[in-house]
């Protein structure tokens, strides 16, 4: 879960939410310079998808104590964690072997970042454990499909790409710079600025809408059971965005 802080007021994002706005930038991407998506529906599904894993916990949140409100997806727990991750591919896979390919790298990619040496001896195991598992489950998939080892690189590093864009958007986070983004021929890198300005542009139009749902919370709450219960009865409110090339008049 997100949660976003305006000046007046709280909104709870799902994860699945984040994942549709990277799905919305999937489906825009692509012009002469950053090139075509190949195989484009797989890919924007999985970018849509990518966080499929968080799904069930999203609609049964968990509190965390320390705020009162729904843990996070930066605070959670890190047995919770993985073990939503070690799910996602599973649950991709029922509907693209290929999504559930990418599924399972960027969560490797996100746990190849973590430091094991700065974790207590039993979550490090549980890191080693999770990533020896989707390790293997690649190779199994990537034998399965046939698929190009250099074709789901660069598509693992656009899911990258579009996860941090759209947490950037919905999270406040620009100015912001994507690193290593894949382009045509080589790479980039890509600035989100305040005015939700990309550098350089990788669509193929001079602006791109993207959007989402999220309820308002008017936490903190005591304790689980209330924090679910006013979540479930929380206004709704549709978040809407605009994307504009840095050149445009």
């Amino acid at each position: 879960m997100l949660l976003r802080r305006e000046p007046d007021r709280l909104i709870a994002i799902g994860q699945p939410a984040h994942a549709r706005i990277s799905g919305q930038l999937a489906a825009a991407w692509g012009n002469e310079r950053f090139g075509e998506l190949r195989p484009r529906e797989e890919v924007v599904l999985a970018a849509s998808q990518h966080d499929i894993g968080m799904a069930g916990w999203d609609a049964e949140p968990e509190l965390n104590p320390a705020t009162g409100l729904p843990y996070s997806f930066i605070e959670m727990p890190l047995a919770t964690h993985s073990g939503l991750w070690t799910r996602a591919p599973l649950l991709a896979l029922s509907q693209s072997r290929y999504v559930a390919l990418l599924v399972s790298m960027h969560g490797t990619a996100l746990y190849g970042m973590r430091d094991l040496g700065t974790l207590e001896p039993g979550d490090a195991a549980r890191v080693r454990a999770y990533l020896d598992g989707q390790h293997a489950l690649q190779a199994e998939l990537r034998d399965s499909l046939g698929a190009p080892a250099d074709e789901v690189a660069r598509n693992q590093r656009l899911i990258w790409t579009w996860d941090h864009l759209s947490l950037a958007v919905l999270l406040d986070w620009a100015p912001t710079t994507a690193r290593d983004v894949p382009t045509a021929d080589s790479s980039t890198d890509l600035t989100l600025c305040t005015d939700n300005m990309l550098d350089p542009w990788p669509f193929s139009t001079d602006s791109v809408d993207l959007s989402c749902d999220g309820r308002v919370l008017d936490g903190p709450y005591e304790d689980e059971r209330s924090m679910r219960e006013a979540l479930a009865q929380a206004p709704w409110v549709r978040l809407d965005f605009r994307l504009l090339h840095s050149t445009a008049p």
